[in-house]
């Protein structure tokens, strides 16, 4: 009688969980909607993306713990996202290493049959010149590689998403 008890009280816990794990899944017409809006914001170069991993040429994948962004809104960049590798020429100091705003000199995307956009963005400061090559799937998760003159080149991953105006 107090195994049927247990066995009841597992039984009932199961079914509690299943029905709350089945209310956070997104419909398809949710996922088409998002992917839609993520699919337009990169077209009209209005989205961000959080970058929560990096990969260094040397060494392993870090976990980010502080929040990094990469942002693209029209002909700027805005690049708050760590660097961790050799620099070949860089200011006293360190420089500003991959925390700049800039004017994007080169932007070029498409779309692959799956959805996946791939971009290249080019752009410079005072410093160096860079290239951003970012892949971007159609749930939004993301890979950036950025390769510059005077850096090793280094990888993140995060999440894309249109630039909500506040």
């Amino acid at each position: 009688m107090n195994t049927n008890i247990k066995l009841l009280a597992v039984c009932i816990l199961a079914a509690i969980s299943l029905i709350g794990c089945s209310s956070l899944k997104m419909t398809k017409e949710e996922k088409a909607a998002q992917e839609a809006a993520l699919r337009s914001a990169i077209e009209q170069r209005a989205y961000i993306i959080d970058v929560n991993r990096m990969i260094p040429m040397k060494g392993g994948s870090k976990t980010l713990t502080s929040p990094y962004s990469l942002e693209i809104k029209g002909d700027t960049i805005n690049s708050y996202l760590p660097y961790f590798g050799e620099a070949y020429n860089i200011p006293y100091g360190g420089g500003k290493g991959l925390n700049f705003r800039a004017t994007i000199t080169g932007y070029n995307q498409l779309f692959d049959s799956k959805g996946k956009a791939i971009i290249e963005v080019e752009t410079k400061n005072e410093e160096d010149r860079y290239l951003y090559s970012i892949e971007i799937f159609p749930g939004g998760s993301t890979s950036i590689s950025v390769r510059s003159y005077n850096r090793q080149p280094i990888s993140f991953y995060g999440t894309a998403s249109e630039i909500t105006e506040k």
